[in-house]
């Protein structure tokens, strides 16, 4: 695993962290959204990083 693939991980989970904590305190609608429009973001980012893309299941 490379340093920055590593370090777009970390990322995802301080932002996973972010907007569970917001899910669970806040009420600002567009605050969520703007971060899960964030995590969706990353994910896309270390999904094309990633030497062996998973495969996406629906």
């Amino acid at each position: 695993m490379s340093d920055r693939f590593f370090r777009l991980l970390e990322r995802l989970q301080r932002l996973d962290d972010q907007l569970r904590r917001a899910q669970r305190t806040r009420r600002d609608r567009l605050e969520i959204a703007r971060l899960a429009l964030r995590k969706a973001a990353l994910k896309n980012r270390l999904r094309r990083l990633s030497s062996h893309p998973l495969p996406i299941h629906a």
